[in-house]
């Protein structure tokens, strides 16, 4: 008989209890141990600011993997990104049979992060850099270009696009796209580079310096994954 696979996960985040749940999911027989160097079970935490509000109590913070979380009446659940930084996620919101998702920060796409955006009439997504432009960038060391472009940075016009592009096939019906570079981006670079794959899903450019306006989502087209969209013309806005 086959020894089960031990995993090791270090931190107790919503990435963490997300890749053990994925883990689970996908190793039924594994054994999972997770290190944390806090006292209290995994916690949500961006709904910290809730709990200091006095509108959520810290039980209803607590992870139990990926979730889903209630924070009104929308559904939000937490997949993990790959990024240098602490507790690195995306997020998929879900209210009124429509559902949206947040992936910002992050160096490459990751099987997990596909599979986690399928379905998403809405998507706020990275775009942060422009091939060309990073590399004659005058103002940054080599080492920061490489880390900009290392699969732990930021996403690319062109990894944007090309997840735009499989997104459309799963219902998607709205991006936005946001976190441009000032220096190694712009509406017009991008703009282009997504369009190329879009057809004629509205693309939108988050601005860095004025808010952007509410943009729409309705499910107008059928979607492959219907489990995870329960029905279908459910509106809601997003941003």
């Amino acid at each position: 008989m086959k020894e089960a696979t031990r995993y090791v996960i270090a931190g107790g985040s919503a990435a963490g209890m997300a890749a053990a749940q994925a883990i689970a999911e996908a190793d039924p027989g594994g054994s999972i141990t997770i290190f944390s160097d806090e006292k209290v079970r995994p916690y949500f935490r961006p709904m910290i600011p809730f709990v200091i509000s006095g509108t959520k109590k810290l039980d209803d913070i607590l992870l139990e993997g990926r979730g889903p979380y209630r924070v009104g009446g929308m559904e939000v659940r937490a997949f993990a990104v790959p990024h240098d930084a602490v507790d690195p996620v995306g997020f998929v919101c879900t209210e009124g049979g429509v559902r949206f998702g947040v992936a910002t920060d992050l160096g490459h796409v990751t099987g997990l992060v596909r599979e986690e955006l399928k379905g998403v009439q809405g998507l706020f997504l990275e775009a942060n850099y422009d091939q060309g432009l990073l590399d004659a960038d005058t103002r940054r060391p080599w080492p920061t270009k490489q880390r900009i472009a290392s699969r732990h940075g930021h996403l690319s016009n062109g990894q944007a696009a090309e997840l735009v592009e499989l997104l459309i096939g799963h219902g998607l019906e709205q991006v936005v796209l946001g976190h441009l570079s000032g220096d190694c981006n712009c509406p017009k670079v991008v703009s282009a580079a997504v369009r190329r794959v879009a057809g004629d899903l509205p693309v939108h450019i988050a601005s860095q310096e004025d808010p952007s306006p509410w943009v729409e989502v309705e499910v107008r087209r059928p979607t492959d994954i219907p489990a995870l969209v329960p029905g279908s013309g459910g509106q809601g806005l997003l941003f």
